[in-house]
């Protein structure tokens, strides 16, 4: 059986919206929205907020700079350990979750990449929706929502048969020691053709996935670039030969183990609990049409879509989706890789026409493009007035950022480290 016939198949329905949830939402007018985020500390000697403005056809939108959330703030849980390109932390959706919902409420993010929104929100005790086009996102998500114990992965694993004789059906040596690459095809295998997989499956299947390739001892293949992207194997040879070095033996199912045991590792009774009452609900198409989830469902929506042509998504992951059983590329075709920024505006405009179909009324969108090209393309100043001509109401910019080297013109603020660490969210409501 393929993957994508194991996925759960909740469908979203209307929902009842409660009057008090409906009237607090409602209550979010622009004036107490914007002095909320000037009055925010993350701590005690924290600075005070910047505030500068933004101008399109004649209105003015603010634009809020400050440390509002950082990986330092609170030790993000251990179950979103895991490697994908391009992922913001943890804290930034659980900012806009902890200020704009409460339990039972949905949470959407159509470009879910690694499911750091969906985690995340799952844990708060939201309902959650996951939409991406790389069907590799959703394997990574739903198993870190719908948990197994260690007990549970420690007897599946015993029951699983990795002692096979058959090689990848494709060049796999340069990644792998040989008895390595014959227990991983075994692991293949078994998912691909197991009709009775379940979360336990799903489970040892997603970390398994994460394991393939890395940087340390914890990862089935010799030493490569970090887990959140796969080489060539060419690249990978002058690696190896560089390095001097040849794949060693790993033993798959003792690092799945020791993967799986670090994961749960900040996962209580508690937690389970409230991952047991959530809802999820995964979808693989296109950002822009999404029938299954019905008019005004979601109440916030927290998301960052591919930039440009900055990422490739795909290409990436070949490894990844050698291992799932997913045509690269298939994938490559269905993510929106524009190279210009009219390209990339005019899909981003049908993604806001559909957000604002499925949002409630008083909802949010929190749309976060970080930095461009080193902040020479600035996507926040064109993200505006997409979600204005969709219909959406622009409640301000938030620029979250640790360290300051500009204050003068807040378009032209720049890291102290040279990449990209501060994140640009702009914030719409559904009225």
């Amino acid at each position: 059986m393929k993957w994508k016939d194991r996925l759960w198949e909740n469908i979203v329905c209307c929902l009842p919206i409660e009057n008090d949830f409906y009237l607090k939402l409602n209550s979010l007018t622009t004036e107490n929205f914007h002095q909320h985020i000037l009055s925010f500390k993350l701590a005690e000697n924290s600075a005070p907020t910047l505030q500068e403005y933004f101008e399109y056809e004649g209105s003015r939108y603010p634009v809020f700079m400050n440390e509002f959330w950082t990986s330092k703030q609170r030790q993000a849980n251990s179950l979103h350990e895991v490697s994908y390109r391009a992922c913001f932390k943890p804290q930034l959706p659980g900012f806009f979750i902890q200020l704009f919902t409460k339990q039972g409420d949905w949470v959407y993010d159509p470009f879910n990449g690694r499911g750091t929104t969906n985690v995340e929100a799952a844990l708060m005790g939201r309902n959650v929706i996951a939409n991406d086009a790389n069907p590799l996102s959703l394997l990574l998500t739903s198993p870190r929502i719908h948990l197994p114990t260690m007990e549970e992965i420690k007897i599946r694993l015993e029951a699983i048969d990795l002692t096979g004789e058959q090689k990848a059906d494709i060049d796999l040596s340069m990644f792998y020691h040989p008895n390595t690459e014959k227990e991983i095809v075994a692991l293949k295998t078994y998912l691909q053709n197991n009709s009775q997989s379940d979360r336990v499956d799903n489970w040892i299947q997603m970390v398994a996935t994460n394991r393939l390739t890395g940087h340390s001892k914890g990862f089935f293949s010799v030493y490569t670039l970090p887990p959140n992207q796969a080489v060539t194997a060419e690249r990978q040879k002058k690696i190896n030969q560089s390095r001097n070095q040849n794949p060693e033996y790993r033993n798959v199912k003792e690092l799945i183990l020791r993967k799986s045991k670090q994961l749960l590792s900040g996962i209580d009774n508690t937690m389970r609990e409230t991952l047991r009452s959530v809802q999820s609900v995964t979808l693989n198409g296109d950002a822009s049409s999404t029938a299954a989830i019905k008019n005004n469902t979601v109440a916030l929506t927290v998301t960052s879509p591919p930039f440009l042509d900055v990422v490739q998504y795909a290409s990436d992951n070949w490894l990844r989706c050698w291992f799932n059983g997913i045509d690269v590329k298939a994938v490559e075709k269905k993510i929106t890789m524009s190279k210009t920024v009219v390209e990339w505006s005019q899909k981003m405009q049908q993604v806001f026409n559909e957000l604002y179909r499925i949002t409630i009324h008083g909802g949010v969108v929190a749309f976060e493009v970080g930095e461009v090209r080193n902040g020479k393309v600035k996507l926040d100043e064109t993200v505006v007035p997409l979600g204005l001509k969709a219909g959406f109401q622009c409640k301000g910019i938030i620029i979250n950022q640790q360290s300051f080297t500009k204050t003068s013109n807040i378009w032209g603020v720049k890291n102290n480290n040279f990449g990209t660490n501060s994140n640009r969210i702009v914030v719409f409501q559904k009225n």
